[in-house]
């Protein structure tokens, strides 16, 4: 029996993000994914770590590692239609779901309950938050960077976006906004600066 949902899951490299505005550097979902899963990590390590909290951190890495995943039958909706209103949101929010029974269709029965939970995730939940915080804090990363590179497109962006993650009163969005976010700011020969 042939199973094609990895062979979906591959395809998200094809799928450019920040459709609408100039960016110097491409990105795919497939990175952003990346990205977010690393930032769901931490954000659940500085969780327990820091705050001494018990968020349970398999959850919030595979939340991230698959929020994107129904955009491979989608595509990628620009922020601005997405968000423009009630409406075109919750119509959205029932495409991309759709998509997702899509994608756990092309699985095996036995594998297919399994990954619901995190293509299809408990929106209540604190790992949920945190994830949410984890994809909001990489988009903000792409700011920082397309900034950095003179590309003064991501300014409103980069505003509206550290207002949303101030907003969120998640202490650790502050943790990680005050620890990690500076080295974002650096060159590499400063990074190297030890």
């Amino acid at each position: 029996m042939r199973c094609d949902f990895y062979a979906y899951m591959d395809r998200m490299k094809y799928i450019k993000r920040w459709q609408l505005m100039r960016s110097v550097s491409d990105e795919n979902i497939m990175e952003h994914s990346q990205q977010v899963t690393m930032f769901a990590h931490a954000l659940a390590l500085i969780n327990h770590k820091v705050f001494g909290g018990d968020v349970d951190a398999e959850k919030c890495v595979l939340y991230a590692l698959y929020h994107e995943c129904g955009e491979v039958v989608t595509g990628d909706l620009p922020t601005p239609i997405k968000y423009y209103n009630n409406n075109i949101t919750g119509a959205y929010k029932d495409v991309e779901a759709v998509a997702c029974d899509m994608l756990l269709k092309v699985l095996p029965d036995e594998m297919s309950g399994e990954l619901s939970s995190y293509m299809k995730p408990d929106t209540k939940c604190y790992e949920y938050k945190l994830m949410k915080a984890a994809d909001r804090l990489a988009a903000y990363v792409k700011c920082l960077e397309e900034i950095r590179c003179g590309n003064n497109e991501f300014q409103k962006a980069r505003v509206s976006i550290e207002d949303d993650l101030k907003s969120r009163a998640l202490p650790e969005v502050g943790y990680f906004m005050d620890t990690f976010i500076p080295g974002f700011l650096c060159t590499l020969d400063e990074l190297q600066e030890l």
